[in-house]
């Protein structure tokens, strides 16, 4: 096995051997290894607080002589530290070689307080965390709306209440405003500042008309709906999602997160995506109540082991 090293930017073609990594792990586990979050910190350079751990395969090794990847190399293993948060894997060609083993070993070295995400709740990750002393902290349900649950109900938007798009460049403030009052309390979604609405704008993935906005009479926003699309792969067709949506605490008990999933629902099903998907935590059971009402079931499942 190459050694660990640790680099606070990758160079092009590590980044094209990790994005490789992340095809071949997903394939191997169906599952995705890296969070969006986790894929957006490999492009543009260095970033503040986010440090990048590959190893390189042997036969990468011999050829550099650092044990870092040249253009067409495979990657024998990648972790991400962000902060104090972390995801890794090993490339389905590499594993059972102590890689994960010295990935996670230097992530807790350097983060003695560390979240590591595991994308799917495979017993090879609850081994390997068990391994450094790691326990369950968070589980995530991935639930799923398919064409078995029926018609969509139609929504009944409030009296006063209109849905529109988003504008770029006009409601980044206030969408910002809702947001991080009605996540105050979530390590990801919330406190969130301009530069993670800048970051998405820029995803191929983005469309304001996806990007549905409940207002008020006056043009206060009280809620919103963002809704992303997901590109079909080999395993997986094209499918919608309830990529995060959230509503103004001071507009509660007006029934506008139904609404609001009804209104995006309706516009990806008008786009011809008959499945779509959400992130819920496990325990958030008012929240899954509402989900599953409308035809959704979880279909996979994160966790997050923490020291």
């Amino acid at each position: 096995m190459s050694a660990v090293r640790v680099l606070s930017e990758l160079d092009p073609a590590t980044t094209a051997a990790v994005r490789d990594l992340a095809v071949a792990a997903g394939r191997a586990d169906g599952r995705e290894p890296f969070s969006e979050q986790f894929l957006i910190n490999l492009r543009g350079g260095a970033r503040a607080g986010v440090t990048h751990l590959v190893v390189g395969t042997a036969e990468a090794a011999d050829r550099t002589g650092g044990g870092l990847v040249g253009a067409g190399d495979a990657l024998a293993g990648y972790a991400q530290l962000d902060g104090t948060s972390a995801e890794l894997a090993v490339h389905p060609d590499h594993r059972r070689r102590g890689i994960g083993g010295a990935l996670l070993a230097e992530l807790t070295a350097r983060a003695p307080e560390l979240d590591v995400w595991a994308h799917g709740d495979l017993p090879a990750a609850a081994a390997l965390a068990a391994s450094r002393g790691l326990e369950r902290a968070r589980v995530l349900w991935q639930m799923r709306r398919t064409p078995e649950a029926g018609a969509l109900p139609a929504p009944t938007v409030p009296d006063g209440v209109t849905i529109r798009p988003f504008v770029v460049g006009e409601d980044e403030a206030d969408f910002l405003r809702v947001n991080n009052a009605a996540f105050h309390w979530h390590p990801e979604q919330g406190g969130w500042a301009l530069e993670q609405v800048r970051e998405r704008e820029a995803e191929d993935w983005f469309d304001p008309e996806g990007f549905l906005l409940a207002v008020d009479a006056d043009g206060t926003l009280l809620g919103y709906h963002w809704t992303k699309v997901h590109s079909p792969t080999a395993a997986e067709p094209a499918m919608g999602e309830v990529y995060v949506l959230g509503v103004d605490p001071a507009a509660h008990g007006r029934g506008l997160g139904r609404v609001l999933t009804l209104a995006g629902l309706h516009h990806l099903a008008a786009r011809g995506l008959d499945t779509v998907l959400l992130y819920v935590e496990a325990d958030n059971a008012p929240a899954v109540r509402v989900y599953e009402k409308l035809g959704f079931a979880v279909h996979a499942t994160d966790v997050m082991y923490s020291t």
